[in-house]
């Protein structure tokens, strides 16, 4: 059985929440970009933006394009990117659970 595929979710508002955090969730250095992870996805497409995490342009480079780890070792680490980050986001009190 063909699973239907969800519409990806689009948020400007998160990727703006992401950008908050000021250094990178990797290396910590300073002035981060909204990353997205580069998994479940087609050619020239963004996954879901809450799958970003908040990295420097030199870690973002490296996970996108890099040649340092293996391709399993980058997805790895951007996993992990997309938690920390997440995590950063509601200790700064920038997302929350609604009742």
């Amino acid at each position: 059985m063909l699973r239907q595929r969800q519409p990806v979710y689009r948020s400007s508002k998160w990727l703006a929440a992401v950008r908050k955090i000021e250094t990178c969730v990797i290396c910590g250095a300073y002035g981060v970009q909204a990353a997205h992870i580069n998994e479940s996805k087609g050619m020239g497409m963004k996954t879901h933006d809450v799958w970003t995490a908040a990295l420097c342009p030199a870690c973002h480079h490296e996970l996108d394009n890099g040649h340092k780890l293996t391709r399993e070792e980058r997805r790895e680490t951007l996993r992990k990117a997309v938690l920390d980050t997440i995590a950063q986001l509601a200790r700064m009190g920038l997302i929350e659970v609604k009742a």
